[in-house]
């Protein structure tokens, strides 16, 4: 079954070259030229990976309204901005609400398509790798590769794709200092330190919220952080 690609683009001639992109690669493909039509479509079914403007018509950041009202439906969608909009304020606030990459239009086709295709080997990955690893147990937390799912004292926590990977790898190995780079390497992103610090603090407000005395996640200062096996034990 074709996987079914979204792209959320004002601009005719733009969204036309992305439709033959992701066509000629296999993907079924849905335009949309606004933020209001996109989810009146989004509510009767998802797809497997979303494609945002920010600038959307007369909304000049629809697209990361988009985004967050997304958010709201699927915690694991993935979700690709790619605007013309290239300052770094830009980026880490569509990262900040939960987007799984952010790219400029200058980018060039088959690096486009690349970064779709990694998003999806992540989804991919885990069902061909090593079946008794499916399942992650350290104390309290639960960790499902199988359906991309993580709980946490049997309530479910619900992170991005990216923020799932972050923590994969540091579940992964508990004790183990991760270093930013390491954390990026694991959800297949490229980011600066900035933005991986709000990954992490968004990530421990989500557990948080669940638990007011989560501490599993231990900053390791100049180096990176590590997932701390037996923190809130009780």
């Amino acid at each position: 079954m074709k996987r079914h690609i979204a792209i959320v683009e004002d601009e005719p001639a733009i969204r036309e070259n992305y439709r033959d992109l992701f066509t000629r690669s296999g993907y079924d493909v849905s335009l949309y030229d606004n933020r209001q039509d996109a989810l009146k479509s989004f509510s009767k079914s998802l797809p497997d990976l979303v494609v945002i403007d920010v600038g959307l018509k007369d909304e000049i950041e629809g697209g990361f309204d988009l985004c967050r009202e997304l958010r709201q439906q699927s915690a694991n969608l993935p979700i690709i901005f790619l605007t013309a909009r290239d300052n770094e304020l830009d980026a880490i606030s569509g990262l900040r609400l939960g987007a799984d990459d952010y790219l400029t239009k200058d980018i060039s086709m088959p690096h486009l398509l690349a970064r779709v295709v990694a998003l999806f080997r992540r989804l991919d990955a885990v069902k061909n790798d090593h079946p008794q690893n499916q399942i992650l147990e350290c104390d309290h937390l639960l960790l499902d590769l199988d359906r991309i799912d993580i709980r946490w004292k049997d309530q479910e926590v619900e992170l991005t794709l990216t923020e799932f990977w972050m923590i994969h790898a540091l579940v992964s190995h508990p004790g183990h200092v991760k270093s930013r780079q390491q954390l990026m390497d694991a959800a297949n992103v490229v980011l600066d330190d900035n933005t991986i610090t709000s990954h992490i603090k968004r990530i421990r407000k989500k557990f948080l919220a669940l638990d007011s005395e989560f501490d599993a996640i231990q900053t390791v200062y100049g180096i990176g952080y590590r997932w701390h096996k037996g923190a809130n034990n009780t």
